[in-house]
Formats: C-alpha cells, sequence, structure tokens
C-alpha cells in the first residue's frame, strides 16, 4: 500500500508541475495577468480537489462535463484578459503599476496651518 500512495504522490506532483509549466508558458507568450492566472489555477486545484459537483462515480463519462466547464470558463475568462490589456496597451494606455511619491513630512506638499 505505502508505494501505492508514492506513485499516487508522484502522479499528482507531475501533474502540478506540468500545470505550472502551462500557465507559465500562457502568462509569457500571451501576456495574461494576474486575475487570469488566478483563474486558471482555480481551475486546476477544481481538477485535483476530488470533490465534484456532478461526480464521475454517480454519472461516469458525463460527470466529466462540469471539469470540462470549469476549465473552459477560465481558459475564456483569461484570454478575454489578455484581450482587454492588449487592446488596452495598444491604444496607449500605460499599464505599469508606479509607486506613487509621498510628500515628505515638512514639504510644500505638507504644510501646517
Amino acid at each position: 500500500m505505502d508505494d501505492v500512495l508514492r506513485v499516487v504522490l508522484i502522479a499528482i506532483g507531475v501533474v502540478l508541475a506540468l500545470f505550472l509549466v502551462v500557465v507559465g508558458f500562457l502568462m509569457w507568450r500571451y501576456r495574461i495577468p494576474p486575475r487570469g492566472v488566478v483563474a486558471l489555477a482555480t481551475a486546476g486545484f477544481y481538477l485535483v480537489v476530488p470533490v465534484d459537483v456532478v461526480p464521475e462515480a454517480v454519472l461516469g463519462p458525463l460527470g466529466l462535463a462540469d471539469d470540462a466547464g470549469v476549465v473552459a470558463m477560465a481558459v475564456l475568462f483569461a484570454l478575454r484578459v489578455a484581450r482587454a490589456r492588449k487592446v488596452l496597451r495598444d491604444s496607449g494606455v500605460d499599464l505599469t503599476r508606479r509607486q506613487r511619491s509621498r510628500p515628505r513630512p515638512g514639504s510644500r506638499g505638507m504644510t501646517r496651518q
């Protein structure tokens, strides 16, 4: 039984590593923002967790429909976010986050009256 557990844990680790590689490639290739990555990671987590909305044990192959639906929705969401980001970037919107500089106490921006 110990060997079976070891094989299952290794298989889960391999699937998780492949998932992370795919997500990393998608982030790099399609410039998917973090919201899309969170959606993809959540869908991957849903696939790994044994609790399903439609269990495979009861409905057989039809039970995979909810898994496919979750993955499809996450991929579509990530692609829509990436397209919106591309449209904004192409139209000249600066998408980089910069820290606002705060005036130091005693400077002109923070005078007491």
